[in-house]
Order: structure tokens, then sequence, then C-alpha cells
């Protein structure tokens, strides 16, 4: 949904517009992202579907995890004998699931390679995920993607939008192609998208996201401290 529709439409002939590149040192950011869909299927159904992340934004790290409704919380029920641990649910043989979307995703840019792992600080445990499984756990292994939301380079290939902003510092930029469009409210100076809007002129779907900027940068950096934590690997969850 990020940069992938972007870049097949500017595939398909749009012309990049000059804007200069992204600053060195992006700001810090605490960021809260609400993302929704809506797909008309060709039975006449309308789905849709919204969830929340929170996320950390470190020079060199990118933390991301689900805001999830108590009843569904990875480790809910821990002290109550309900449901315990469904992000790493042990089975009768003691064979864990790995639920990449229960457990907090940290990406890491070292030396210009991309790193991603899972940290459960419940059971003390971190997810190694090899390049190979990126797939697996729906990472796209781009540090662009995950460090801004989208590619700040596709983001300047857009034509500037017609379409009035009410935010300081923040423009938008339209690309539609064969009744595709793609819009983003896109922050200059803090380079991070504010809304993604994505779908046809059909009606037959609409994505959207909106990304809050929190007030304040907190200290927390939940990556580090973790000598005493298990090391695991994706495939040790493979059945």
């Amino acid at each position: 949904m990020k940069s992938s529709l972007i870049a097949i439409l500017l595939a398909a002939g749009f012309a990049a517009s000059a804007q200069a590149a992204p600053p060195s040192a992006p700001a810090d950011l605490d960021l809260g992202i609400t993302y929704y869909s809506r797909v008309l299927t060709p039975e006449g159904v309308t789905r849709e579907s919204r969830y929340e992340e929170k996320m950390l934004r470190r020079p060199g790290h990118v933390w991301v995890e689900r805001v999830l409704a108590p009843s569904t919380d990875a480790h809910a029920g821990h002290n109550h004998g309900e449901n315990k641990k469904v992000a790493l649910k042990a089975t009768q043989h003691e064979h864990k699931h790995f639920n990449p979307v229960l457990i907090p995703r940290h990406v890491m840019l070292e030396k210009n390679t991309v790193r991603v792992e899972y940290i459960d600080a419940h059971d003390k445990i971190v997810v190694s995920i090899p390049k190979a499984d990126y797939e697996n756990v729906n990472f796209d292994g781009s540090w662009e993607n995950s460090f801004y939301l989208l590619d700040p380079k596709l983001v300047a290939a857009m034509p500037l939008s017609k379409q009035a902003s009410n935010v300081t510092g923040a423009r938008w930029r339209e690309v539609e192609k064969n009744g595709v469009f793609q819009r983003i409210l896109w922050d200059e100076q803090k380079q991070i998208p504010l809304i993604i809007e994505s779908g046809d002129r059909a009606n037959t779907f609409y994505r959207r996201v909106d990304v809050k900027l929190q007030p304040t940068v907190s200290k927390a950096q939940p990556w580090a401290n973790l000598q005493n934590y298990a090391q695991r690997e994706y495939s040790d969850y493979l059945d």
C-alpha cells in the first residue's frame, strides 16, 4: 500500500519534479498511525478493516507495535488463566507459533545494512528474521519505507496537488493513472506523511493511513538492555 502504488504510477509515465533530498538528520518522532481499508468484492460485499500502531523513529532505529484490545493483547490473561501468550503460543509439544503482528518489530540500519527483529518483552525473547524470511513477516526490506513510511524519493517525484494544505510545512502530492489515484500530505520538515490515500474512481477499493505526531518525543528505547533476553531465529517457530 505504501510505496508500491506510487512506483507503479510513476513507472506509467509521471516525471519526477525537482525537490531537495531529505535532510541528513530527520527529526526523532513518536507516532500514532491508523490504517483503514475498504474493498468491494465481485460478489458485492464491502469489507472494511481498521487497526492502529505506535511507532518510534530514532537514528538507525524504527520500533513499531500494534495497538491491541485488552482481550487480544499478546499476553492478556497471563494472571487470569485465559488466552495466555498468543504471540508465542506453545502447543502441547512445546512448539510455539510466531505471530509477528502481536510482537513489536524493531528495524535497524547498521552500516547501510537493514536488520529486523521482534522483541517479546514479556517472555524476554528476541526473534531475528533472516532476509529470506522477510516476506513471511510482511517486511519489504526497505529502510526508507520503515523510517519514512514512504520512500522520500518517490514522494518527491509526485506532482504537487492543487489541494490546499491546512498544515504548516506540509504539502499535498497526487498521482492518478487509469482511474487509480494516490494522494499524500507530506510534512517537508519532519519528512513523514501525515495522510496517505489511495483508491480507484470506480470505488472498488480505498485505503487511508493517518499519521499523528505526538507532541513530545519520549526517551524510551525499548530495543535497549536486551542482554538477558534469549536469542531465537524465525526458523525455530516453523513446523
